[in-house]
């Protein structure tokens, strides 16, 4: 079986934590029997015009490279940021039909996988109309939870859940969210993401503190993600105000990068936390086992989310975790023994890190199962669906 994915969201030799978890799926899909995989990732124009700051990252991204063994192409699109969205999904299409149709003409694809509903997936369908191949496609969270929001964006989200041969979704919660936008229920199907079991798994805390040089007796709150206003680490420092008043020897470890820095290192200076609190900055994904283990708890406050890996890695890791009730949260929390779920305010998130801090419980005695759910067992899956797709699309033809 031979499967273009179409994404944008997928590791480069620029960024290798890109996109890590569609990566992690569909290498281990190429790993199975018979099983090949193409990528192409189009990334907008740029030119190499120092006054444009960071979209000169795009200007220095090769047109091919070959990431872990998978062959992946770079294809050049128009792009006006915040301005062209409405037609992105049209102009990544247009630009990367030539390509698409000569590695077709080689390849000979039975399937296009699509990450992204809008607007990847929307270039993926018109790919599958133009070549006459079924297209699969995968949402994945602010897709559906967001861009809705605009009237175009979702009239255009519509037109791919409809026309798409079958959708996948992370989560229960997104797959309603689908649904209530058009598509069929008979066409979703809900395939959680994977842990890498090889990588996220308990470690001695006192050897993971003493490589990252933190001290034994500190209380540790970790945050991981990209730093956005979603991923709420604002309110996280707010509730961590409320918690150094009972727990004084407590320190919150941010890692990731974003546009908030400035607002977050802000908020640090005006609350007199610079002692309390660390911006760590962008880890190697192989190195975040270390700060999964050196945490006493994990703690992620997002408005909206798909399925946050991030959940699972850290219990997989035997690191409880407290977190907002956003996307898949209440499907991979259902237990206290996991940790808990709290309103999106600093007064519950602050009762939540104490209540990990007093529990007497061991938590690691009892871990989710789907937290041991590996990458394979999740490429089990997609195959299976993939087979079921063109099966059904051939027999329609």
């Amino acid at each position: 079986m031979n499967v273009l994915v179409y994404t944008s969201l997928f590791p480069n030799s620029l960024d290798l934590n890109f996109g890590v978890f569609i990566k992690k799926r569909m290498g281990a899909f190429k790993n199975l029997d018979g099983c090949n995989i193409i990528v192409v990732a189009p990334i907008p124009y740029c030119p190499k015009w120092r006054f444009l700051k960071k979209w000169t990252y795009f200007a220095h991204m090769p047109k091919f490279e070959i990431i872990d063994g998978v062959e992946v192409f770079h294809p050049r699109y128009l792009l006006l940021p915040k301005i062209s969205m409405p037609f992105q999904g049209f102009s990544m299409f247009f630009f990367s039909l030539k390509l698409i149709k000569r590695l077709n003409k080689k390849h000979q694809f039975d399937i296009i996988d699509g990450h992204f509903i809008y607007p990847d997936g929307f270039a993926s369908v018109l790919v599958g109309r133009m070549l006459k191949l079924p297209v699969c496609v995968s949402a994945r969270g602010s897709d559906i939870h967001t861009f809705p929001e605009n009237q175009l964006i979702e009239y255009l989200i519509k037109a791919v859940l409809k026309e798409s041969n079958h959708i996948i979704s992370v989560c229960d919660t997104l797959k309603d969210k689908m649904i209530q936008l058009g598509a069929k229920k008979d066409k979703i199907s809900v395939v959680p993401n994977g842990v890498d079991e090889e990588l996220f798994h308990k470690v001695s805390m006192y050897k993971c503190r003493n490589l990252l040089g933190i001290s034994s007796d500190k209380k540790v709150i970790l945050s991981i993600g990209s730093l956005t206003r979603n991923k709420g680490f604002h309110l996280v420092i707010e509730a961590l105000s409320i918690v150094i008043k009972e727990i004084p020897d407590v320190h919150y470890y941010i890692v990731g990068d974003g546009d908030n820095r400035i607002e977050l290192n802000a908020m640090i200076c005006n609350n007199s936390l610079q002692n309390n609190v660390s911006m760590v900055g962008i880890v190697p994904n192989e190195s975040l086992k270390t700060w999964y283990n050196a945490a006493d708890v994990f703690c992620l406050a997002s408005a909206k989310e798909g399925w946050a890996n991030v959940i699972m890695e850290s219990l997989a890791c035997e690191t409880p975790v407290v977190t907002t009730d956003a996307g898949a949260a209440q499907e991979i929390i259902t237990s206290i023994d996991h940790g808990y779920l709290v309103e999106r305010t600093p007064q519950s998130i602050a009762k939540g890190l104490l209540n990990a801090f007093r529990d007497n419980r061991k938590f690691n005695i009892v871990t989710p199962p789907i937290s041991k759910r590996s990458w394979n067992k999740v490429a089990i899956e997609i195959k299976e669906i993939f087979i079921r797709t063109i099966y059904k699309f051939k027999k329609n033809l």
